[in-house]
């Protein structure tokens, strides 16, 4: 089986920063469902894991947490899918990801495939598409309004893979007013195609440009990157008992400053279901699903800007090093095995 890997963390333009190989030996259990890859998205856990994460000493660490492609075959407890099926998933982390011709997955992260979407189209959706609904939906509970805040939605980054997704479900599945920050004319205007009403320039300071549009406090702050940067003025122009979530990895967060408007502060990692089999785990199967709905019905668009192919060590190089910059609009998808 073909498979891209390495075996020693490696800054990107190292030759052996990610390598062709082969593997053998793969067969699904369990709840697992064998899936044929066709196309992978590249996202920043892609970048992190590979920068820092070593495997065992002679064995091969495989990147990859987002992927589409067609079931071939299912474990003995799988129930969902059934051979041809064409799925999309975004995984699991502690287990080898989907830089691999074949790759098994527990079929409760899996979500059938939107119809009206290519391969490529569906893997830059699964990731960032769990991420923005868990963040907007069950730890900012967007749903729930904050006494007297703008019923408003800030989301700072919204040019990323993350940020895009988000602002399409904030528009279509709630009453918020959506602004989003962008910096370029480029991420303004794909921002404002994804459907923000206000965008804030984030190279500035945030808190007198939301003043400016005479909206009131937000009820919510969505913050996928910089959020050191941004912490003051995140904590000057939220509302009083407004709630703010991150995704990011600051090295240092000092949250004092929310304490006096007693914000929630809450954190989103997308694989917490996957890494501790948590009791809610198909939720993610679930949601992807309702994805796929929300695409097939024109309600959602795919967030792939950048394609590339075929899947190999080289063009993974080229995609890595996309990402890598901070400054790629929407997903980097690869597709197609030579």
């Amino acid at each position: 089986m073909r498979a891209i890997g390495y075996q020693t963390p490696l800054p990107i333009d190292a030759a052996t920063s990610l390598v062709d190989i082969e593997l053998h030996g793969l067969q699904p259990s369990g709840h697992d469902v064998l899936v044929a890859v066709e196309a992978i998205s590249v996202n920043p856990v892609d970048v992190k894991v590979r920068a820092s994460s070593a495997p065992p000493a002679g064995e091969w660490k495989v990147l990859g947490w987002d992927a589409a492609g067609t079931v071939l075959a299912t474990g003995p407890e799988a129930t969902r899918f059934r051979p041809g099926d064409r799925v999309y998933y975004a995984g699991d982390i502690t287990r080898p990801g989907s830089y691999s011709a074949l790759h098994c997955v527990d079929e409760r992260l899996v979500g059938h495939m939107p119809a009206s979407l290519d391969f490529a189209q569906a893997a830059a959706l699964p990731l960032t598409a769990i991420t923005a609904w868990e963040a907007l939906f069950d730890r900012l509970d967007v749903r729930r309004p904050v006494p007297g805040a703008a019923s408003a939605l800030l989301i700072i980054g919204g040019a990323g893979g993350v940020g895009s997704i988000a602002t399409q479900l904030a528009r279509q599945l709630t009453g918020l007013t959506v602004i989003a920050t962008a910096s370029r004319p480029e991420t303004r205007d794909w921002v404002q195609r994804m459907g923000a009403h206000h965008i804030l320039d984030h190279s500035q300071p945030l808190a007198p440009q939301l003043q400016a549009l005479g909206l009131g406090a937000p009820a919510f702050v969505f913050s996928t990157t910089q959020t050191a940067r941004h912490l003051a003025d995140i904590a000057e122009l939220i509302a009083p008992q407004g709630r703010f979530a991150l995704i990011d990895d600051p090295k240092q967060l000092d949250i004092l400053a929310f304490k006096r408007k007693s914000v929630s502060i809450h954190w989103e990692f997308m694989f917490t279901r996957s890494m501790f089999a948590t009791a809610d785990l198909a939720e993610q199967g679930r949601l992807l699903d309702e994805v796929a709905r929300l695409v097939d019905a024109g309600q959602l668009k795919t967030t792939l800007n950048t394609r590339l192919g075929p899947i190999d060590a080289a063009i993974l190089k080229r995609a890595h090093a996309l990402v890598e910059t901070g400054s790629s609009i929407g997903k980097v998808v690869v597709e197609g095995w030579e």
